[in-house]
């Protein structure tokens, strides 16, 4: 891990990023539920919590919206991305160079790759020049390592799991994102196969309080440095409620029941 760039995006040597590519990746559904939420400004609101040490965002948004918020929020610029419309072997174009998210101010850079998709060699090549571009701005790189294609049968099967976060430590990522593996074994194991790579839980779709918290709990448990969530915080009608128990299971150690407190729905 190069701590020096990392330290940007972290408070005491954890993450918790604030993930909004949400409108590009799944569509304006995914903001359905708490429709204000469609308002980039909305959610940067969000990110200005003490919780979140960065706010990973599209090119767009990161033009039109991180100025007003530039002191408040680390970016997290992410240079890569895909619609669900398309059919066929996931890929995920690159859509931003690292210079130009040198130019918006970004604090780091992130890239989706797909292991296991036909597309893979591609998308290798092209993580190799963000990634050594990268090197030469000093900006950590984030990658959000997702196997999918026609390669992988279970995304989120241990071994798969443990090789999503292996291939972060091999291609020269600083921190990579993964897919939780369902018990906190698998997540040591995949942890270890990271090496020195901090390991980040994906959020993924909104479920129960106590649920979301544990599988937070369980990764930091079991050496990981934090989570990249979108939609467990922003799909809630109380965001800043559930920045505050993460701000405590994250930062102060606390167990998921403790953090939510008296307040538990």
């Amino acid at each position: 891990m190069r701590e020096n760039e990392l330290s940007v995006i972290q408070r005491d040597g954890k993450t918790l990023l604030l993930a909004m590519d949400h409108g590009l990746e799944h569509g304006p559904t995914d903001f359905e539920p708490v429709p204000e939420t469609v308002d980039p400004e909305t959610v940067f609101d969000v990110a200005t919590h003490d919780a979140v040490t960065g706010m990973a965002v599209q090119k767009g948004i990161a033009e039109t919206y991180y100025p007003s918020y530039e002191d408040e929020v680390a970016l997290v610029a992410k240079l890569n991305g895909t619609t669900n419309l398309r059919m066929g072997e996931p890929t995920s174009p690159t859509n931003m160079s690292v210079d130009y998210a040198v130019e918006l101010g970004a604090d780091a850079v992130g890239y989706t790759l797909y292991p296991g998709s036909n597309h893979e060699p591609e998308m290798f090549a092209e993580f190799r020049e963000i990634q050594e571009r990268a090197r030469e701005y000093d900006l950590p790189v984030v990658l959000w390592s997702y196997p999918r294609g026609q390669g992988v049968k279970n995304d989120t099967k241990d071994d798969t799991i443990a090789y999503a976060a292996r291939i972060g430590l091999e291609l020269g990522a600083d921190a990579v994102k993964i897919k939780s593996p369902g018990s906190q074994e698998a997540m040591e194991w995949a942890t270890r196969a990271a090496g020195e790579v901090d390991v980040l839980l994906s959020g993924g779709s909104k479920v129960d309080e106590r649920a979301f918290l544990r599988s937070v709990r369980e990764t930091l448990d079991a050496g990981g440095s934090g989570l990249a969530v979108g939609r467990n915080v922003w799909q809630r009608e109380d965001p800043e409620r559930m920045l505050d128990a993460l701000e405590r299971v994250i930062f102060e150690g606390a167990a998921p029941e403790a953090a939510l407190g008296r307040q538990i729905a």
